[in-house]
C-alpha cells in the first residue's frame, strides 16, 4: 500500500511541475496558458508522435532490407 501512496504523490508532484512549467512558458512568451496548452498538446505532441511512427516505419524497412541481404 505504501508504494501506491508514493506513486500517487509522485503523480501529483509531476502534474504540478508540468502545469507550472506551462504557466512559466506562457509568461515567457506573453501568451495565455490555454494557448500554450493548445500549442503543446494539440500541435507539437501529435506532430512528434507522427514523426516517431514515420521513423519507426523507415527503420523497420531498413532492417528488413539488411535481413534480406544476409539470408
Amino acid at each position: 500500500m505504501s508504494i501506491l501512496i508514493e506513486l500517487v504523490k509522485f503523480a501529483m508532484w509531476f502534474y504540478a511541475y508540468c502545469t507550472d512549467f506551462l504557466i512559466n512558458l506562457a509568461n515567457l512568451t506573453n501568451i495565455s496558458y490555454y494557448e500554450i496548452n493548445f500549442i503543446v498538446f494539440i500541435l507539437i505532441y501529435p506532430g512528434v508522435l507522427f514523426l516517431l511512427f514515420v521513423i519507426y516505419g523507415i527503420q523497420r524497412l531498413r532492417l528488413n532490407m539488411v535481413r534480406k541481404r544476409f539470408r
